[in-house]
């Protein structure tokens, strides 16, 4: 996996709009766990590339520093080897001064391919860290919107819930309609109705012989003082 590749991935993924792909999704809940699965993947797989760049950069920069280093050393050999050889000719020793000033000119030619190396490298250092900085701010990035993910999905599941619970609450209301004359409350009702008239009807037809009663015992009372006064006018003539 190139650099340009890993970089277009996580700019690709760090840009997707969550709510343009939930509008076109049949099922929103499985397209999110989708997602998420899929963001969580291709995030791992995005760090261990990442890691993978910076480990190379690293290396690069620790070779920079060495040859930084290595050059300064080579420049202080040759000037010791320079010095060597002023004092050897200054003493009258020639061909022991020569020796040193050639010493010399090797560690200068040291110098100059540690500097060369050290100076090649710098751009592509630079260029290195540009494509790290933006590797991990595309990863931030990815991370943020998996947690927009997680937070989305959710969301909709604690909806999706809360609709099915308000649909069965309204669809138990509807099977109960204690208007409805089919509905058993209102046949338990109207068999109420029916024993309570039935039991007023008894009642009426109770107090009404009771009545009957009473007028019948009136009606012998007035025959009994019919009958006593009838005897009375007999005993008087």
């Amino acid at each position: 996996m190139t650099k340009q590749t890993i970089l277009g991935r996580v700019t690709q993924l760090a840009k997707a709009n969550i709510n343009a792909l939930l509008d076109q999704a049949e099922d929103p809940q499985k397209m999110l766990d989708q997602l998420i699965r899929d963001y969580t993947s291709n995030i791992s797989e995005a760090e261990q590339a990442v890691a993978a760049t910076i480990g190379n950069l690293r290396l690069m920069e620790q070779d920079h520093r060495e040859d930084v280093a290595a050059a300064k050393e080579w420049g202080e050999k040759a000037l010791a080897a320079s010095r060597k050889a002023d004092e050897l000719r200054a003493g009258g020793s020639g061909p022991d001064a020569d020796k040193f000033d050639n010493l010399a000119k090797v560690a200068l030619g040291r110098q100059l391919q540690s500097e060369k190396e050290a100076t090649t490298a710098e751009p592509t250092i630079a260029a290195q860290t540009e494509v790290v900085d933006k590797l991990k701010l595309g990863l931030d990035q990815m991370k943020a919107k998996l947690t927009e993910l997680k937070s989305k999905r959710d969301e909709l599941v604690a909806r999706a819930k809360s609709a099915q619970a308000q649909n069965q609450m309204m669809d138990s209301v509807k099977s109960i309609d204690v208007l409805d004359p089919t509905s058993e409350i209102s046949r338990f009702e109207d068999k109420v109705r029916r024993e309570e008239a039935k039991a007023l009807g008894k009642q009426e037809l109770a107090a009404s012989s009771l009545d009957a009663q009473f007028e019948q015992l009136d009606t012998l009372g007035n025959s009994a003082e019919v009958e006593a006064r009838l005897a009375a006018l007999k005993t008087a003539s």
